[in-house]
């Protein structure tokens, strides 16, 4: 057995002291996106801290938590939490938290982000579900699964050509339209951060193709698809990141955006997971 699998069969451990849940579903909730978690009958909620190997996460609105239950109908264990590259985190670290769903039984995983919207059709608010992601050297460039591969685990070279899954999104899609929220559907695109990007970055990125950006989310799915999980991710647009008309980022206006919009998530992942 692998360094990497026996980590995860050591917190899986850990974590089975506190619940015996059979959960299919994972959940990762992004910044200002903790609502949902309160939405869980929880029959545990773990901290982080108690967990071999999770590391400990320093971003304003992540409550570092584990939690264990349903929503609504649905076993799901939910991350209340995740970790950034930016904070100084290794990659094992950051996809560690997706790699313990694994463990602990989940085959399917659901993500969500604060983004920056690029495109300029776009407004504050607005909910997108990710169809295709960008991650280039220069800009993130970043992958979990440089170095030694447990073939037990995953495959050396795993297939990227789908990371998101189609019967998801379609099922997202399906759930929009049954709870009228709109709902875009695009291209998000990576980078390290912490700090925001120039309007020519931003101009850049939009045309590479991305409509959206964030420091988050592909490192996670990534790891998600080496270990084989169907993977579905949502981001809110905190922020207008248009070069012409780029204001001066305020962090806690970008977390405000989040919380007001985060009932319409609430809403949409409860359907889709419903189905599930």
């Amino acid at each position: 057995m692998s360094e990497v699998a026996e980590r995860m069969q050591e917190a899986a451990s850990a974590v089975r002291v506190h619940t015996r849940l059979d959960a299919r579903v994972g959940i990762v909730l992004g910044t200002g996106l903790g609502a949902l978690g309160k939405e869980v009958k929880a029959e545990a909620r773990i901290p982080y801290s108690r967990i071999p190997h999770m590391g400990r996460t320093s971003v304003q609105g992540h409550s570092g938590e584990l939690v264990a239950g349903r929503l609504g109908k649905t076993p799901v264990f939910v991350l209340e939490g995740r970790l950034h590259f930016y904070e100084g985190h290794s990659l094992d670290d950051i996809v560690f938290p997706v790699r313990l769903l694994k463990a602990l039984g989940c085959d399917t995983v659901i993500l969500s982000n604060a983004a920056g919207g690029l495109n300029p059709k776009w407004k504050l608010g607005d909910l997108m579900v990710l169809d295709d992601h960008i991650n280039l050297p220069g800009l993130a460039g970043v992958s979990p699964l440089i170095g030694p591969n447990d073939d037990t685990l995953g495959p050396r070279f795993p297939d990227m050509s789908a990371p998101y899954d189609a019967g998801l999104i379609k099922k997202t899609v399906a759930a929009g339209k049954k709870l009228k929220l709109p709902l875009r559907r695009g291209v998000y695109v990576m980078v390290t951060g912490p700090n925001l990007e120039t309007r020519a970055e931003y101009r850049m990125l939009r045309n590479l193709g991305a409509d959206v950006v964030g420091m988050s989310t592909v490192p996670e799915v990534i790891a998600a698809r080496h270990l084989g999980m169907k993977v579905a991710a949502f981001s809110i647009v905190t922020d207008m990141c248009i070069p012409d008309e780029l204001e001066e980022a305020n962090i806690d206006r970008i977390i405000a955006t989040a919380a007001k919009a985060e009932p319409k998530l609430t809403r949409l992942v409860k359907e889709l997971v419903a189905g599930l």
